[in-house]
């Protein structure tokens, strides 16, 4: 009976392989459903194990890539719907693309596992190869390191506290190895192979656990400084987000919540991503309104539009954030360095074909800024700012030679609407928070605006498309050295190239 199921599963491999990524997904934040680990993971390596051919390991991994990228990122076509009469015929070609594209990540990883022939050897390299290929995708082809399989553990931000040491992609390899253990039992099932399987889980997950009660138990009586910060969600939606009609209605709508209480006690006002409609660099009529909503003696931070001559007389937009005093003078800016592949330009626009020039010509090239730098205006620690998507990038944001006191991430999640992906984004911030031991004031048009601290507990926040604004001080220590911060990504991948390393030595042995 088992050897006609084992054959049945192995005939229709690249099916199920394609339904278990699709199941993985609900891995993911928001759903956690982590059990589901263990049924996919181990269940890949099962088949990879089987597999006849390294062709078929790398079709077995690709149709698993296929599926969980392909459903793991279909929140992105939710940005295709503001305007459904032009660009929702794309959203079919957007879904397979990001399947098609991104299952490489995952079937190359199963290929270089089948080149081991001892099951442990697989064991450790389908471990390494996964989280390899999860580094490279943060920086090929500008890089878009979303899904990481660290961010499934997010349901309970003590199992997420060892990223300050490894940082995610550390996660991920203790994920991998942890879910994936069982096949030891699966395979060749034995008393002795079932306490080798559970006693992996439990080491791996007690000592997660373990190092994340320490890490919280040191830093978690924290007291706050007398900086309190006014975080303002106008939730508006986007698809008449920049209607020229209302842009002044919106404009006036971010004022008037800034204002709504008194601004006394207010050192600093934060909108979110674009939040200006205007460029207040240039239009003095916009930055006369905004003065009211800064206070007296603190200061504005806000998304705009920046425009930059680019010595030829034509004019190339930035998108930036301002920080403003009271008298309308701008502090210091900071532009984003970090762009949107397909939102805010479209790589080797000139090779577009013909029928899809359309939606191409509707996307803006915007200029990249300079990098990370940091902003100091007085009366509040020196702080950095990242816009958008800048904030999934590990190790990416900030210089670490020169790091900030805190961080201001200016994000629209509204072009996504009621999907995974806000949700996802936050996660991200909490991870970076670990990471780099800093504590970030997320403001989001539409949501979800928050403080994290430094060990990636979110203070207080606002829901999702919830029209209100949010007064929280600052933590009195807003940011801590650690091991990441220090080391980036050097030690997951070493212990990456640890695993593979091993994986040889062990490899011409029978288990």
């Amino acid at each position: 009976m088992f050897l006609r199921l084992s054959n049945f599963l192995l005939n229709h491999s690249k099916f199920f392989a394609f339904l278990l990524g699709g199941i993985a997904v609900q891995t993911l934040p928001p759903f956690y459903h982590w059990y589901l680990l263990f049924i996919c993971f181990t269940s890949l390596l099962w088949f990879l194990h089987k597999a006849q051919t390294k062709k078929q390991s790398f079709a077995i991994g690709y149709w698993f890539g296929f599926s969980y990228f392909a459903f793991g990122l279909s929140w992105v076509n939710n940005a295709l719907l503001v305007n459904p009469s032009e660009t929702g015929w794309v959203i079919p070609i957007s879904f397979l693309a990001s399947g098609a594209f991104f299952g490489i990540f995952i079937g190359i990883p199963c290929l270089l596992t089948k080149i081991y022939k001892s099951l442990t050897a697989q064991y450790l390299a389908f471990a390494a190869w996964i989280v390899i290929f999860e580094w490279i995708r943060s920086w090929f082809l500008t890089g878009f390191p979303w899904n990481l399989l660290g961010s499934s553990l997010a349901f309970d931000i003590t199992l997420l506290q060892s990223a300050s040491v490894w940082g995610t992609y550390g996660l991920s390899l203790c994920i991998i190895l942890i879910a994936s253990a069982p096949v030891f039992w699966i395979i060749r099932p034995s008393i002795l192979n079932a306490i080798i399987s559970l006693s992996t889980i439990s080491l791996f997950i007690a000592g997660l656990y373990g190092f994340g009660l320490f890490r919280i138990n040191q830093l978690h009586n924290e007291k706050n400084s007398d900086i309190t910060i006014r975080l303002v969600q106008p939730s508006i939606p986007q698809f008449i987000k920049w209607s020229p009609d209302l842009k002044q209605q919106h404009f006036q709508k971010y004022i008037d919540l800034s204002k709504t209480k008194s601004l006394k006690d207010i050192q600093m006002v934060i909108w979110g991503e674009t939040a200006s409609p205007y460029a207040l660099d240039l239009e003095k009529e916009a930055m006369k309104q905004i003065i009211s909503a800064i206070p007296e003696k603190g200061y504005l931070t806000t998304g705009t539009v920046r425009y930059e001559d680019d010595y030829y007389g034509n004019w190339k937009p930035l998108n930036s954030a301002f920080t403003i005093n009271h008298n309308g003078i701008i502090e210091d800016f900071y532009d984003k360095s970090h762009l949107v592949p397909f939102g805010e330009y479209i790589p080797l626009r000139h090779l577009i074909p013909t029928q899809i020039r359309p939606i191409a010509n509707t996307i803006t090239d915007f200029k990249a800024g300079t990098g990370a730098k940091n902003i100091s205006v007085p009366n509040i620690p020196p702080f950095g700012i990242l816009i958008c998507y800048e904030i999934i990038f590990p190790h990416q944001i900030i210089n670490p030679k020169d790091k900030p006191s805190w961080l201001i991430n200016l994000t629209n999640d509204g072009w996504y609407g009621i999907s995974s992906g806000p949700y996802q984004h936050l996660v991200s911030t909490q991870l970076r928070a670990i990471e780099e031991g800093i504590t970030i004031a997320r403001s989001a048009n539409s949501g979800i605006s928050a403080l994290i601290n430094r060990y990636g507990k979110i203070l207080q926040h606002l829901d999702l498309n919830q029209e209100a604004f949010l007064d929280i001080s600052l933590p009195q220590e807003l940011e801590i050295p650690t091991i990441y911060n220090y080391m980036g990504n050097y030690l997951p991948l070493g212990l990456c190239l640890l695993s593979l390393f091993l994986a040889f030595l062990i490899n011409k042995k029978k288990f």
